[in-house]
């Protein structure tokens, strides 16, 4: 009778003898979790990312000390006030660090900041003695505490934030844009030499954010008359400026005793420039242009 069957019938007798794939699958997983020395691929991963997580650093904490002063209590005197913060969880300038101050410790915190990258000039501040950005100073990692003071010699806004309104006055008072009769030759743009535009270099990059002024001893006792390193660097920008045609009324400003002869060439102002720019040679430039 076997030989009679037929191929269909032979071939639903050998399907029916193999075991189904569902059963050899639930066979294999009970086998597998069944046996407790030999743990799956998937409890094998779970047990080593447990194991394998690492520790929180040890907190590295830093001591900042912050000029305050507020118009809103007169009577009360400037004092400092300490903040501690973690620098495992600060950005590395002490820019970063205020901001964390302001944001979670004590909203009432002033200070000036705006680009972030040293372009602005908002943030200049007297930090650890010296004259320097906030966004471009690292935050030293030693042990000390920092000291953070608005720039000296300044009248104090709030806080942090210096009064510049004579600084910018003097820089007003040099007319500093280019000054012309004669128009350009096709009416476009004024142009000048490769040679005359490099001398503008080391000049045009000043940001104003006066940190020379203000730790310059000349500028401290003579701030109403005497111009200052800033004011001086920005006046030779445009005196060595080609395309300028008020060179003459230019210098005529600078005769008398104190706009420019003020500078004893101490050259604080080179030394803390957080730009890396010269003011002292600047200044120096001047003097020989009103000497030849």
């Amino acid at each position: 009778m076997a030989a009679l069957r037929s191929p269909t019938m032979r071939l639903l007798a050998s399907a029916s003898s193999r075991p189904t794939f569902a059963a050899a699958v639930s066979s294999s997983a009970s086998s597998s979790f069944a046996s407790p020395a030999a743990p799956s691929q998937y409890m094998r991963r779970s047990m080593a990312s447990v194991s394998d997580t690492p520790a929180e650093p040890a907190k590295k904490l830093k001591s900042f000390k912050i000029y305050r002063w507020s118009p809103d209590a007169p009577s009360e005197k400037p004092h400092m006030d300490t903040f501690t913060l973690d620098l495992n969880k600060t950005g590395p300038m002490m820019l970063d660090a205020l901001i964390r101050i302001k944001n979670e410790q004590d909203p009432t915190l002033t200070f000036r900041r705006s680009c972030r990258e040293g372009i602005c000039g908002s943030c200049a501040m007297n930090i650890n003695g010296v004259n320097t950005l906030a966004c471009l100073c690292r935050i030293p990692t030693d042990d000390k505490e920092a000291k953070i003071y608005p720039l000296p010699h300044t009248y104090v806004v709030k806080d942090l934030v210096p009064d510049l309104t004579q600084l910018y006055k003097q820089y007003k008072s040099i007319k500093p844009y280019l000054q012309r009769d004669t128009p350009a030759p096709d009416g476009r743009e004024y142009r000048q030499s490769k040679e005359d535009r490099k001398k503008l270099d080391g000049l045009y990059e000043c940001i104003l954010c006066f940190c020379c002024s203000t730790s310059c001893p000349s500028y401290w006792w003579n701030s109403e008359e005497y111009l200052g390193p800033a004011i001086l660097l920005q006046s030779y920008r445009w005196l060595a400026d080609s395309r300028d045609e008020k060179k003459h009324e230019r210098k005529a400003a600078f005769e008398n005793s104190m706009s420019l002869y003020r500078c004893h060439t101490i050259l604080n102002c080179t030394r803390t420039c957080p730009k890396g720019l010269n003011p002292g040679r600047a200044i120096a430039e001047i003097k020989k242009e009103m000497a030849f």
